[in-house]
């Protein structure tokens, strides 16, 4: 289990440069892993930030692409952040935006422990 987002990132990291993605250059793989990377820092932040600290954490690549998996101790969903009324001078906030925009199916699962995010980042 990531002891933090770095370290979750990390994972994500090994995982890619182990199977086939290549970080080297400017091509459209490094789009992706840059992808993958903000997902995975905005979902194991929000963990940490919000959710009661990280109780699950996999990561793994399937035909839809790469799925980020995060458990957290949290039922609260995560809101937008329109939702929240955030205005001019607010430091953060933006995390969840960013999953939503970068991921191509996302799935909020809560059960009494807290709940799962499952997203997908698609290969390109």
């Amino acid at each position: 289990m990531p002891r933090n987002a770095a370290a979750a990132r990390d994972a994500v990291i090994e995982l890619l440069t182990s199977r086939f993605w290549c970080l080297e250059g400017e091509g459209a793989a490094d789009v992706v892993v840059a992808d993958a990377l903000l997902v995975t820092s905005g979902l194991v932040t929000n963990a940490f930030r919000h959710g009661g600290g990280l109780t699950h954490f996999t990561v793994e690549l399937t035909d839809e692409g790469l799925c980020i998996a995060v458990g957290d101790a949290s039922t609260r969903t995560p809101v937008l952040p329109d939702e929240e009324g955030v205005g001019e001078g607010r430091i953060g906030g933006y995390g969840w935006l960013l999953v939503r925009r970068l991921a191509t199916r996302v799935s909020i699962t809560c059960h009494q422990g807290g709940k799962n995010i499952t997203v997908f980042v698609p290969p390109a």
